[in-house]
């Protein structure tokens, strides 16, 4: 049985290192290896890298590769992606051109409003509590002033605070209930250190509040922390066109295409077991957009599928209708996103993909964010549709396969070359490679 360790933290990489491969590892030499090679070779780069978070061992890399031809308000952009999953830069891309000559993405900044909360437990009564937070709200605003002067010059800053009574759901909880404005940063250090403030002053103006009886004065802190839900920081994309012009030529097929389509996001609104699926879709595109930019994408992934159940059954973030023969697809969805601090200013990947965004604001990174989960949603219910997820799927799974099979580069041209017009399943490739191979030999 293996034994805790003291002080891991303390030990040098290499100690951690040399720990970890002698302890989990038959062949520790080889595992060495595998960490190591991900190191990067100039040393201040990966100083920066170890820096990011504790116990840094070696880096784990993602590809990072950009969707061209995205037509946004008129405007053209190249947009970077991070991710691991084949067919997601290649669907982006597929359906960014076919918007190309159908007006683009229309894209709408709704509202930018974040939520930070303190919850609390007070016992007693609720008037006098109201009574209380009127008197000592401008205070909290006041105690806040060092931390929001520098965000309320750019125009941001603490928008309103509110008391809200929730015993109803919880015996003796309220909140304190804040919205922010943060302009471009995504704002979660600023709105903690607000909030953790707001409960320092709170409790203590309630000691020395005249009205509380000796238990009304003693307010519980429980916690004070922003919220990853952020219903009313909204972003809304659409595209849309005449259905003649959704396959050029062909009416029927058209009207068909759109018909089906339609029907798949009225399913996807109705059926949650379907809704996930479509909706990760979705996220394939957003969270691809989201970790390049050097974004918080759990963040963004909570507080979006929270959005999708907030009438109290998980559906459908995006929907489509036909109406006076005109198609329209588009989707609201909310996006908390920063383009200034944290990694933005660290992280060189993270810099190369906003310049070649055009340095976007928050506001203009949410619509971009946006187009790219919409265009992903268009490709993946146009396939799903029509010829059907797998055969482009898995085609861009031929080269995963291939490597996984130790496919030389001759070989691989050849099997690209066969499964041109051939059904790609892990079978069939590893029989073809097989075939291949044989025939080689003989030759």
């Amino acid at each position: 049985m293996r034994k805790p360790i003291d002080g891991f933290s303390k030990l040098s990489k290499l100690d951690k290192i040399e720990w970890i491969t002698n302890t989990y590892f038959k062949d520790s030499e080889a595992a060495k290896q595998a960490i190591k090679q991900y190191w990067n070779t100039d040393q201040k780069l990966q100083q920066l890298h170890d820096e990011f978070i504790e116990n840094t061992i070696t880096n784990y890399y993602l590809p990072f590769g950009v969707a061209p031809n995205f037509l946004i308000n008129g405007k053209l952009y190249t947009i970077p992606m991070a991710i691991e999953e084949s067919s997601v830069v290649a669907a982006a891309s597929n359906a960014a051109k076919f918007w190309l000559d159908r007006g683009g993405f229309k894209t709408e900044v709704i509202s930018t409003t974040k939520i930070g909360q303190v919850h609390f437990m007070y016992h007693g009564s609720f008037s006098k509590l109201q009574k209380f937070f009127t008197s000592v709200k401008p205070k909290l605003i006041e105690d806040t002033q060092k931390l929001t002067k520098s965000m309320e010059k750019r125009g941001g800053g603490i928008l309103d605070i509110e008391l809200k009574d929730k015993t109803d759901d919880l015996k003796d909880y309220y909140q304190l209930h804040a919205t922010f404005e943060t302009l471009d940063a995504m704002g979660a250090n600023f709105i903690n250190s607000c909030l953790e403030q707001f409960a320092k002053t709170f409790r203590t103006e309630a000691l020395y509040y005249t009205d509380f009886s000796d238990t009304e004065k003693h307010i519980q802190i429980v916690m004070s922390i922003l919220s990853n839900y952020v219903p009313d920081c909204l972003v809304k994309v659409e595209v849309s066109c005449p259905i003649k012009d959704l396959i050029q030529n062909d009416s029927d097929a058209s009207k068909e295409f759109a018909n089906k389509f339609v029907q798949a996001i009225k399913i996807a609104e109705i059926e949650p077991h379907r809704a996930v699926t479509h909706n990760k879709g979705i996220m394939n595109g957003i969270d691809a957009v989201v970790l390049a930019t050097g974004n918080d994408f759990r963040a963004v992934e909570a507080g979006v599928h929270a959005y999708a159940a907030r009438h109290g059954r998980y559906s459908s973030l995006s929907h489509a209708e036909i109406n006076n023969g005109m198609f329209k697809f588009w989707m609201e969805i909310p996006l908390a996103l920063g383009t200034v601090g944290g990694l933005t200013n660290l992280h060189p990947l993270v810099k190369v993909a906003l310049e070649m965004l055009g340095h976007p604001t928050a506001k203009e990174l949410m619509q971009i964010v946006a187009a790219a989960g919409l265009a992903q949603n268009f490709a993946a219910l146009r396939s799903l549709t029509t010829t059907g997820i797998q055969e482009g799927h898995m085609k861009m799974h031929l080269m995963n396969m291939l490597n996984q099979l130790n496919a030389t580069p001759n070989e691989k041209e050849k099997m690209i070359a066969h499964f041109k017009n051939n059904t790609v399943t892990h079978s069939a490739v590893e029989t073809a490679l097989e075939n291949f191979r044989l025939l080689a030999k003989q030759e």
